[in-house]
């Protein structure tokens, strides 16, 4: 951006580290909505100056905050997922919209094979029969179940499925994918066009894919009962592409074996009926929380509006 120009405004929807809001400060003029108490009054007195949105992924901008900006011109998600950010009104006006993929990919990845080895070898109670001294009174853990040489289905092939699949093979598993269309970059793996097809497959079904209005419960009752009593379920995608109802359903019925579950409907408010199953593993939605990747993302909601606002092209596009 030209030096002698004053700071661009952008519209702050939620907080980021100190590493982050720093440098941000530093170049922008930010207006932190998620401090004020009356938020409507507050993008009222903001709105005529503010060119830029700077959100998270699961917070996003819905039609009436971009409505409610006049001169709004790029809106930088920190996160993947921009699901929560109405692209239709953004294509209405122009308006450009970016995420931060790759940087998290191998992260999220992590964190949903190290879910499964949690949750099938039960490393969680385990710890816990350490600590109690049941270890000492009552004898062995009961046992659990193995991950090598099973069955493992990835719902969607892109960047994460694609990196969980590629640590799954080192667990030497037979696995199969679901996506669009087949993809040549899936060398050794099975494509399975039908979902429903790709829960009868796998021990353990990995839900990865990008969430959209089509994708929806796309992990609904069939697929749920696919998986079956002895399956695990793992979703490290966004909650809206389970349905929580048929899940919960399926778990306290033992019509599904396991899940291990990231991402939650109303989070960070979720069912208590998760709470009251020993068969779930849940996490605070941490799939890309390590320090390295959290200031990789942050720097790329900047660098992404820096790009804007210089006249260069955005580094990471979505619109």
């Amino acid at each position: 951006m030209p030096a002698s120009a004053a700071p661009v405004e952008i519209l702050q929807i939620g907080p980021y580290p100190d590493w982050d809001q720093i440098p941000l400060d530093a170049t922008f003029t930010m207006h932190r909505y998620f401090e004020a108490d009356d938020k409507a009054g507050f993008l009222v007195s903001v709105a005529p100056e503010v060119r830029g949105i700077a959100t998270r992924g699961e917070l996003g901008a819905d039609r009436a905050m971009i409505e409610a900006l006049p001169k709004l011109e790029v809106i930088s998600v920190y996160g993947v997922g921009y699901d929560a950010v109405d692209l239709a009104a953004c294509r209405e006006r122009g308006i450009r919209v970016t995420n931060t993929p790759d940087v998290l990919t191998k992260d999220v990845a992590d964190l949903g094979v190290a879910m499964m080895m949690v949750q099938s070898r039960g490393m969680i109670g385990a710890e816990k029969w350490v600590r109690d001294g049941s270890w000492e009174a009552r004898g062995l853990y009961p046992l659990k179940h193995r991950v090598f040489g099973k069955k493992a289905g990835v719902l969607g092939l892109g960047r994460i499925g694609y990196e969980v699949a590629k640590r799954l093979s080192g667990f030497d598993m037979d696995i199969a994918y679901c996506d669009v269309t087949a993809r040549d970059y899936a060398q050794g793996w099975r494509f399975v066009g039908d979902p429903v097809d790709l829960a009868r497959h796998a021990d353990f079904f990995f839900v990865t894919l990008a969430a959209s209005a089509q994708t929806r419960h796309i992990v609904g009752r069939e697929v749920i009962e696919a998986v079956g009593p002895e399956g695990m379920i793992i979703n490290i995608s966004r909650a809206a592409n389970i349905d929580e109802e048929a899940l919960l359903d399926a778990l306290e019925q033992g019509r599904l074996g396991s899940a291990a579950l990231d991402v939650f409907e109303g989070e960070p408010k979720l069912n208590p009926r998760f709470l009251a199953l020993d068969n779930v593993l849940v996490q605070p939605h941490h799939a890309s929380g390590t320090f390295e990747t959290r200031k990789a993302m942050g720097k790329l909601v900047r660098d992404n509006l820096i790009a804007h606002f210089s006249g260069a092209d955005l580094l990471t596009p979505v619109l």
